[in-house]
């Protein structure tokens, strides 16, 4: 019932925008038919951004927690996704493509980030303290709460938790920026509900 609460909260604040609806798909063939063409990509480029930055560095943001650690990975991501943007085949949505990305890049910046510090644990501890400096989340207490128990989640489960929860992905594109099956997918998500209710049991 409580996690239900904090959903339902969140969905109704944020506002929570479908990125794979028709119109969406549509908009992504436009910008793939500038960013393809030598005299449109950065005119591309730029409306790109102007769609999915923010979504991007969100997604980025509950990974790394911290502000200019998540301003770094997302250089980063818009660099390759300039260089690579050729390379995308449409296998998937063009969006979906740019997120698995912008997790990558998280994940290596995530781990670069632990070996700076002793264990796991005091790694957590540093996520723990950013997050309760984050303004947008330490004003919000109900999103504390639950910021604080997703980082107490195993790394994989706290991905997929964040990519399903948050970002409302479907498990068939969490799969393709995951590398995952659906089945396993479905398994850490469960998972995660249920850790992530009994953590708030204790609050």
């Amino acid at each position: 019932m409580l996690f239900t609460l904090f959903f339902w909260q969140y969905k109704v604040k944020n506002n929570v925008v479908d990125f794979f609806n028709p119109v969406m798909k549509k908009e992504e063939t436009k910008l793939l038919e500038k960013l393809k063409s030598a005299s449109g990509k950065r005119e591309g480029f730029q409306n790109l951004l102007n769609i999915y930055q923010q979504k991007l560095y969100l997604a980025i943001r509950k990974i790394l927690i911290n502000h200019d650690d998540t301003n770094d990975a997302l250089q980063e991501c818009c660099l390759k996704i300039w260089n690579k943007i050729d390379e995308f085949n449409g296998n998937s949505s063009l969006y979906t493509w740019m997120y698995k990305i912008a997790i990558n890049e998280a994940l290596m910046s995530l781990r670069k980030r632990k070996k700076f510090f002793k264990n796991e644990e005091h790694y957590n501890q540093y996520l723990q303290e950013q997050l309760q400096s984050n303004l947008e989340i330490s004003g919000d207490e109900v999103q504390l709460l639950l910021q604080k128990a997703i980082l107490q989640l195993p790394e994989k489960q706290r991905l997929v938790f964040n990519l399903k929860y948050y970002d409302d992905l479907k498990y068939e594109d969490i799969a393709k920026i995951t590398d995952s099956s659906v089945g396993s997918l479905k398994a850490s998500y469960h998972h995660a509900v249920k850790k992530i209710e009994n953590i708030l049991k204790q609050y």
